[in-house]
């Protein structure tokens, strides 16, 4: 029988993440799928732990870290799914994630879609989340910017396509999923679940350290497909990045660079970088959007792995 969906996973010494990804994904109710994990030269047993799990989980390992984007591509290339869907290691999926997306890319007569989200801290809980654009909107914004959140947690391809555009970019750590969703772009639009379907991971472990890449590499990408990228939002972006490590002075560089391209919201935005004591932590987040039904609503499947975190963490 035809294997349905590939799921590619990519991890580096995050077993104790990991297991719980793996629970969310092969509890998708779309079970002809197969599960490729990428492991990327961890040191923790990573690999082992997902072999462990289920006889659709294969595993990969590079003997050395070659980086999130070859790891992906290694597992691409194993693949055998009709569909291909990417999940990072420290994100969850409700349980029929696959299945709508697919009906919905069916529906459409669309080789990719994407999702809803929304951010959640190390225990689970939701930290923030609202509906996505839709698919007229996130063509219109691409060449600006990545609309889509998640990042390679989100969206599903068919193979085909994908084969056809190429692979992650090697070359980019900050934009490569950007990237792909350009080229893919190109050769039609997506369909969407309007539903909060990924739970994003926010951690100490996923901080960006050096957010200056996000912006220099907005600028290649610019020069690579000749498209009008949003400079500023992607020092916003950037800012934020830094906020969430503590780092105010280098949040607040990137918003005056946003202010001196003519932001002058994030005149604001500096100050508070400077001096708003929730910098660092996890109140941040009450600066984002909070859609309450949207957050209900993944509270909902959420529910039984954050209990599950909950005893984890009370445990250690």
């Amino acid at each position: 029988m035809t294997t349905l969906v590939s799921v590619i996973i990519p991890t580096r010494n995050r077993a104790h993440l990991l297991r719980r990804t793996l629970e969310s994904v092969l509890k998708q109710s779309t079970e002809n799928l197969e599960v490729i994990v990428v492991d990327d030269g961890s040191t923790d047993g990573s690999g082992a732990v997902a072999a462990a799990m289920d006889p659709r989980v294969s595993v990969l390992r590079n003997p050395e870290p070659a980086g999130v984007s070859i790891a992906r591509n290694r597992g691409i290339a194993s693949a055998s799914g009709e569909w291909i869907a990417f999940c990072d290691d420290d994100d969850l999926w409700a349980p029929n994630k696959l299945q709508e997306q697919l009906t919905a890319a069916d529906t459409a007569g669309a080789n990719w879609v994407y999702a809803g989200d929304v951010n959640v801290n190390d225990q689970l809980r939701v930290l923030s989340g609202g509906p996505p654009p839709d698919p007229a909107d996130v063509m219109a914004r691409l060449p600006r910017c990545n609309p889509l959140a998640s990042g390679g947690s989100n969206v599903v391809v068919r193979s085909n396509i994908l084969a056809e555009v190429g692979g992650f970019d090697p070359a980019l750590r900050r934009t490569e999923d950007w990237d792909l969703w350009i080229r893919i772009a190109q050769k039609g639009p997506p369909a969407y679940v309007r539903k909060p379907l990924v739970a994003y991971r926010f951690h100490r472990g996923n901080v960006i350290w050096d957010p200056r890449e996000m912006v220099d590499e907005a600028r290649r990408l610019a020069a690579r497909y000749g498209i009008p990228v949003d400079v500023l939002s992607m020092h916003r972006r950037a800012a934020w990045a830094a906020l969430r490590g503590g780092r105010r002075l280098t949040a607040a560089r990137h918003y005056a660079l946003a202010v001196a391209g003519g932001d002058l919201r994030s005149v604001g935005r500096a100050l508070i970088a400077l001096i708003h004591p929730a910098v660092g932590s996890e109140r941040l987040f009450g600066f984002l959007d909070r859609d309450s039904d949207w957050i209900a609503e993944a509270e909902r499947w959420i529910e039984t792995f954050a209990m599950d975190a909950h005893r984890e963490h009370r445990s250690r």
